[in-house]
């Protein structure tokens, strides 16, 4: 195996190169043209077998990249209920970016998790290593007959897609043995052609199917446990739907997912040398939700802070009420589950806010009021917001 500084998005694009994808529908936009400017190249160099084609749009792109799975070929994005419908076990690489408007280029995620009922599998990177480990692995579980689904793997724009880290390559011989070449169900062939489409369907015919739909992502989770154990040995590193962070005797958890972890486990252990028990649940499988791997681990804590980097309008994050879902019924489940909303469009989120979102776990532990949602601004960051206000206005 070999160490290479890379980006998130040559990382990406790596993990493509060595499951040898033949099929890349594309359409370049920030932060990602990077993974389609690579690919191009090694393409265009010979160093990827592969097929590349520029498109008009995401949408063309990913129905594209959809038909290309179902006919033996993958890759891209949008038409995401149609391409997951279809059963086609392609991968759509996602680097996350604020959605507009206002613009911000910048991540935060509510573009993955808008996708989090489509039927798309999800999983979620905290390193430019696990960009390129959870390619390979997304496609070993999308690709396998229990499943047959798409999937996403999700990095964030900038935070990761432009920033370097050692990346070490799997050899290809190992990756092979790993991830075999895909046979589609039923191919396509010139000698045979055959006819695809989507019927219409009367109720009972369409609940069928979404139910098989439904099954098949709940059966994505131990089919990702039995590739995640045969990935630990041939290449050494450990995957779960979950991971968690100082967890054996904390308290007070927040849970994560994505690049910002880190500074999340930077906040664990300042917390531990103040005496306090903290510890961190980072998410790495968003669909199918983990389930039982977030109720075993979150049992007996006294605080629970789950850390949304996206806000829906008139509900607020996104993946809080489904931890507090898992947590509501449970035997032992902790005194207070924190909702907190930070670091939108990729805002900087600083010591002082991840400090604080412990110590208000402590304080609702121990003083026994309930828990109020957070949303994290600092107040220098408001003064300038006011300023701007004040000068768009006219008023300063």
């Amino acid at each position: 195996m070999n160490g290479k500084l890379l980006t998130g998005n040559v990382a990406a694009a790596a993990g493509a190169m060595l499951a040898r994808v033949d099929y890349v529908p594309a359409y370049p936009i920030t932060p990602q043209t990077e993974i389609i400017e690579t690919i191009a190249d090694w393409v265009r160099e010979g160093k990827m077998d592969s097929r590349f084609v520029q498109l008009e749009s995401e949408h063309s792109m990913l129905t594209a990249a959809g038909a290309a799975s179902l006919a033996g070929m993958l890759y891209t994005l949008e038409m995401l209920y149609n391409v997951s419908g279809w059963r086609a076990p392609m991968l759509l690489a996602n680097v996350s970016r604020g959605v507009a408007a206002p613009i911000v280029l910048e991540p935060d995620h509510n573009d993955v998790l808008a996708a989090r009922d489509s039927g798309f599998l999800q999983f979620h990177s905290e390193t430019c290593q696990e960009v390129t480990d959870l390619v390979l692995l997304a496609y070993r579980v999308a690709e396998d007959r229990r499943v047959m689904l798409p999937a996403i793997v999700n990095l964030d724009g900038f935070y990761l897609s432009f920033t370097r880290e050692p990346v070490v390559l799997p050899e290809q011989r190992a990756v092979d043995r790993f991830l075999p070449p895909y046979e589609p169900v039923g191919p396509m062939r010139a000698t045979k052609p055959v006819s695809r489409g989507s019927s219409v369907f009367e109720g009972h015919l369409y609940s069928y199917f979404r139910y098989n739909q439904h099954a098949a992502a709940l059966k994505a989770k131990e089919v990702f446990n039995e590739a995640a154990k045969e990935f630990e040995d041939l290449f050494g590193r450990r995957y779960g739907p979950v991971e968690g962070y100082m967890l054996e005797d904390a308290d007070y958890v927040i849970v994560m997912s994505n690049s910002f972890t880190a500074l999340g486990r930077q906040a664990v252990k300042r917390m531990r040398e103040r005496r306090v028990k903290a510890g961190l649940l980072k998410l790495v499988m968003v669909r199918p939700f983990p389930t039982d791997e977030i109720a075993s681990l979150l049992r007996g804590r006294k605080a629970v802070a789950v850390f949304d980097q996206n806000l829906a309008p008139g509900s607020g994050g996104i993946l809080y009420p489904e931890v507090a879902g898992v947590l509501y019924n449970m035997k032992g489940r902790p005194d207070a589950i924190l909702p907190v909303v930070g670091a939108l469009g990729g805002k900087q989120t600083s010591a002082k806010e991840l400090d604080a979102v412990f110590e208000e776990m402590v304080a609702i532990e121990r003083e026994g009021k309930p828990p109020a949602p957070m949303f994290l601004m600092r107040r220098d960051e408001m003064t300038r917001v006011k300023k701007m206000v004040s000068v768009a206005e006219g008023t300063g």
